[in-house]
C-alpha cells in the first residue's frame, strides 16, 4: 500500500502564511507534514510519495528529519490542480494508493476504517465523507446506502443531494490514472475523473461521525495545536540544558527546549511548547496551548495565550492572544493585539476582498514571515499583516495590511468598514 501527499498547492487562502507551503508551518518543532507521514506510518503505510512545488521546499525541510519511511518525491511544477498533481506520480505508483493533503495531520483516524471498507467490498475507489452543516460550501456526495453515486460541487443551498461532505483523504486504484487522462485539464480534473468513474464503475464511501479539521485558513492552525498537543504533548519534558529561575511556575505538560532560559516570576501554563534557544523573561505568563518554536525571545511583562511563534519571533511587553506570528517577526513594547470584539460576537477577516465569518469568538490577528511593529500599537480582532511589512509605532490596525507594505507614519489609523 502506498499513499501520496499533495504538497504543491498555492495556499492562497493561507494568506499570510503562505510563503511557503502550509504543510510546512511547524507546531512542536515539526512540520505539519511530518505528522502526516506519522499517521500514515502509524497505519501501517511506509512507501510514501509526496507531490511539491518546483522550489523543492518540503523536500529541503524534511532532509532535517529521520523519516522511518521510504519517501519518494514527484514536481508539478505548475498548479493545476490534484488530477494534474496525481498524474505527476504516476510512475511511481504501483497498485492501490491513498491521497491525501500534506497538512492531513490527523490521516490515522481515516485510514484503517477505509481500509475496511476497500476489503469488504470490490470498489476500485472507497472515499471519505463526514456530515456537515454547510454543505454547499464543499463536494457533497449523493448516496445509495454506502455506494456513491455522484459529486456535486458546492451545490446550490436548499438543493444539496446529502449533507455528507466529501473528505479530503481517498483511496484509490491505479486504474483510476486513465480516468485522470480521460476527462479535460482544469483545475478540478480531479472531480470531473471521480464523477466519471462513479458512473462506470463501484466506489464505495465511509462515512464519520465527526467533521474532520481543515487548514483552510491561517486560524484553523488554532484547533491544529490542540489536536497535536492533545495528542502528542503527554507530560513535561525540560531539557537538562534549560535554565529555569526558582520563582518560575511551571502547570500542566509542557516542553522546554535545548538552552532555554526561563526567568524570575515567569509563569507557564501547559500545555505549552517552548522551543530551543528560546527566552522566557520576567514576569510572563505563557499559557493554555501557546507554541513559540525555536529562538523566541519573549521580554518582561507579557501575557501570551493560545497563541503560534513560529522561529525567531521577538516581542516585549504586551498581550497576545489567540494570535499568528510568522518567522522572524519583530513586535515593540506596549502593543495589544485585542483578541475579542467588544459586542463579544463572531470574529470575521477579510479573505480576498470577501469579508468572512471565523467561527471564533476569540481571535486575534496573523502575520507574515519578516514583518516588524512598533511600540504601542493595538491590534483589531481578525487583522492578517502581510510578510514584510512594517508597521510604525502608535499604529491602531483596523484592517489587513498587504505583503511588503511600510505603513510609517505618526499616529497611523487604518478605519474598517462595517
Amino acid at each position: 500500500m502506498q499513499a501520496v501527499i499533495l504538497a504543491a498547492g498555492e495556499n492562497s487562502r493561507f494568506w499570510p502564511l503562505n510563503q511557503t507551503h502550509k504543510s510546512l508551518i511547524k507546531i512542536m518543532g515539526r512540520p505539519l507534514i511530518w505528522y502526516t507521514i506519522e499517521g500514515l506510518k502509524k497505519s501501517g503505510i511506509k512507501n510514501i510519495i509526496i507531490v511539491q512545488g518546483k522550489s523543492k521546499s518540503v523536500e529541503e525541510e524534511l532532509k532535517n528529519y529521520d523519516l522511518g519511511a521510504d519517501v519518494k518525491y514527484a514536481i508539478q511544477a505548475e498548479p493545476k490542480g490534484m488530477g494534474d498533481a496525481i498524474l505527476k506520480a504516476k510512475d511511481l505508483l504501483e497498485d492501490k494508493f491513498f491521497v491525501l493533503n500534506a497538512e492531513r495531520f490527523d490521516a490515522d483516524d481515516f485510514i484503517k476504517p477505509i481500509l475496511e471498507k476497500q476489503k469488504s467490498s470490490s470498489a476500485g475507489v472507497v472515499l471519505s465523507g463526514a456530515k456537515t452543516l454547510t454543505p454547499w460550501l464543499f463536494g457533497v456526495l449523493e448516496l445509495d446506502g454506502d455506494k456513491a453515486k455522484n459529486i456535486v460541487e458546492k451545490p446550490e443551498k436548499g438543493k444539496e443531494p446529502s449533507d455528507i461532505r466529501v473528505i479530503g483523504v481517498y483511496l484509490l486504484s491505479k486504474e483510476f490514472l486513465s480516468y485522470c487522462q480521460r476527462v479535460p485539464e482544469n483545475m478540478y480534473a480531479f472531480e470531473d475523473s471521480l464523477r466519471l468513474y462513479i458512473k462506470e464503475k463501484e466506489v464505495r464511501v465511509v462515512v464519520f461521525d465527526k467533521e474532520p479539521s481543515s487548514l483552510k485558513y491561517p486560524w484553523h492552525l488554532f484547533g491544529a495545536v490542540e489536536y497535536l498537543m492533545d495528542r502528542y504533548l503527554l507530560k513535561t519534558k525540560i531539557s537538562k540544558t534549560a535554565k529555569i529561575a526558582k520563582s518560575a511556575v511551571l502547570q500542566g505538560n509542557i516542553h522546554i527546549g535545548e538552552n532555554v532560559k526561563v526567568f524570575e516570576n515567569a509563569v507557564i501554563k501547559g500545555p505549552c511548547y517552548i522551543g530551543d534557544n528560546s527566552v522566557v523573561g520576567n514576569n510572563i505568563l505563557v499559557r493554555h496551548y501557546s507554541n513559540l518554536e525555536n529562538n523566541s525571545l519573549i521580554g518582561t511583562n507579557v501575557e501570551i495565550a493560545r497563541s503560534i511563534f513560529q522561529e525567531g519571533v521577538h516581542c516585549h511587553s504586551g498581550f497576545f492572544g489567540d494570535s499568528i506570528l510568522g518567522k522572524g517577526c519583530r513586535v515593540g513594547a506596549g502593543t495589544v493585539a485585542a483578541n475579542v470584539r467588544i459586542d463579544r460576537g463572531e470574529v470575521r477577516a477579510m479573505v480576498k476582498e470577501e469579508r468572512i465569518g471565523t467561527g471564533l469568538d476569540s481571535f486575534g490577528f496573523v502575520m507574515g514571515d519578516n514583518s516588524k511593529i512598533g511600540i504601542n500599537c493595538s491590534l483589531m480582532p481578525g487583522v492578517l499583516i502581510g510578510s514584510n511589512c512594517l508597521v510604525g509605532p502608535a499604529s491602531v490596525i483596523f484592517e489587513n495590511i498587504e505583503d511588503n507594505t511600510n505603513f510609517y507614519t505618526e499616529f497611523n489609523v487604518v478605519k474598517k468598514g462595517s
